[in-house]
């Protein structure tokens, strides 16, 4: 996870790579946002609400054989109960950019108050 670039996103790529647009980079920090129902490559899913949720920086290392993955421990405190079932990723515009969207590879039941972690490399967005 996440598995799926955004359609938006991807459309940016190809244009920039084709030289048919510039590609404007999204803008950090880059944060995940937790779902309880997931979105697709081209809607976004039900963020969490609630509790002490806020959106957190992810940092992820560079790209080798097509994927990269998360550097850093993302943890997400106070959480209202709730079940995870996937993430989005952001930029940090004024209108924050949808770039990736997966599942969790399973969901994440989490009561009132609970932590929620991320390991580092365990966030791997694949383009291979």
């Amino acid at each position: 996870m996440p598995n799926n670039l955004v359609l938006t996103e991807a459309n940016r790529y190809i244009d920039a790579g084709f030289a048919t647009a510039a590609y404007v980079a999204p803008t950090s920090p880059i944060r995940v946002a937790l779902l309880t129902a997931n979105g697709t490559n081209t809607a976004a899913g039900t963020e969490v609400t609630g509790g002490s949720y806020a959106r957190q920086t992810i940092t992820m290392g560079a790209a080798a054989s097509g994927s990269a993955s998360n550097s850093n421990t993302i943890n997400f405190t106070g959480l209202p109960a709730a079940t995870v079932t996937g993430i989005d990723i952001y930029d940090s515009n004024g209108t924050p950019r949808r770039i990736w969207t997966g599942p969790l590879t399973a969901s994440k039941t989490v009561g009132a108050g609970d932590t929620l972690s991320f390991s580092a490399s365990s966030i791997v967005a694949s383009l291979a």
